[in-house]
């Protein structure tokens, strides 16, 4: 059987939240400083050959998790199998075969040229010097950016530095890929582009691992999807078999105008389909709903709202997104 690309198993990270002075320190007082745990007991294993999506909102410990892997961080506690190494015990040789996109960083020199950039870090990587030309020549390629390899970095479009960090990613020729939220900020041609790179890095039998809040990409790209909140795993399967645990074929999103009290048309509502969600804001009731057929559905609600004294302002109907699978297991939506 093949090894996993990745495997931790019981992975703990804590953080202090504060800072302790260098008086608090001289007179030894006690450290009051609040802890808590940006991941808490995370196990994982990734396949190799797989793109697999760590999904969650802002906060969830999804580039704490990544941090980990890459060595930039040391766990708290449990354990980290990178391409079979511990990072704790050999971390230069997982750096030799990782190749990391991590949100936040500086990653390129914007007053040098796109091959000038790639010409350093390849130095910086121990690339061999009769192996750099050919290296760089690949990783420009890569990403669609071979025709402008001696523009500088200050005239790029927001879309085509991501490209050139993803080409910086790949200058070790590593099999394992780590992509910390790769689209952000990208508009959506740029963020489709760069989709597409990732599809490419799999044909390559590279592993992709990459984290993301944005449902639909984990949706299109992942070929299995870790849902984390609060810093532990709530779900993991394949995009399609965790729309599945949602017992309905569609999602009914409306909004009420109510001067009332809100029970009365929830009560109606829910027997006829899954309310998940409903949030008052002054005379507006949101309502999600989760139902077999919105046909059937949709002016049934109409009939309830109108005996409860509302009235329907908006109806929206869609499929079911893995935002309805976090609504589900957390009770809050994934942008929360």
């Amino acid at each position: 059987m093949t090894a996993p690309a990745v495997e931790t198993k019981d992975l703990v990270k804590v953080f202090e939240r504060g800072r302790r002075t260098i008086w608090q320190r001289l007179r030894r007082e006690p450290d009051r400083r609040e802890r808590f745990s940006a991941v808490d007991g995370i196990d994982l294993r990734v396949e190799t050959g797989e793109i697999f999506g760590l999904l969650g909102p802002n906060g969830a410990g999804k580039t704490t998790t990544m941090k980990m892997l890459a060595t930039l961080l040391i766990p708290t506690s449990g354990s980290i199998r990178v391409l079979g190494i511990d990072p704790l015990e050999r971390p230069r040789d997982v750096r030799a075969r990782l190749g990391a996109m991590l949100s936040g960083e500086r990653s390129l020199y914007w007053k040098l040229t796109a091959r000038e950039n790639l010409e350093y870090f390849a130095a910086l990587y121990h690339v061999s010097p009769n192996q750099t030309r050919a290296r760089i020549e690949r990783a420009l390629a890569a990403v669609n950016l071979s025709d402008r390899a001696d523009d500088y970095v200050e005239r790029y479009s927001t879309g085509m530095r991501q490209r050139l960090a993803l080409a910086r990613a790949l200058l070790p020729d590593p099999p394992l890929v780590i992509l910390d939220e790769p689209t952000v900020g990208l508009d959506p041609q740029a963020s489709r582009d760069l989709r597409d790179r990732v599809r490419e890095l799999r044909a390559q039998g590279r592993t992709v691992l990459l984290t993301t809040h944005y449902m639909e990409e984990a949706d299109q790209l992942c070929d299995r999807v870790a849902i984390i909140d609060h810093g532990r795993i709530v779900a993991l399967d394949t995009p399609a078999a965790l729309k599945r645990t949602i017992r309905a074929e569609e999602v009914v999103h409306l909004e009420l105008g109510i001067d009332g009290d809100d029970r009365t048309v929830l009560e109606h509502l829910g027997r006829m389909a899954t309310v998940a969600r409903s949030e008052r804001t002054n005379g507006t009731l949101a309502v999600t709903a989760h139902c077999a057929s919105a046909r059937d559905f949709v002016p049934a609600a109409f009939d309830a709202a109108r005996s409860a004294g509302a009235t329907i302002r908006h109806v929206e109907v869609v499929p079911v997104t893995l935002e309805d699978v976090f609504l589900s297991l957390t009770g809050r939506a994934l942008r929360e």
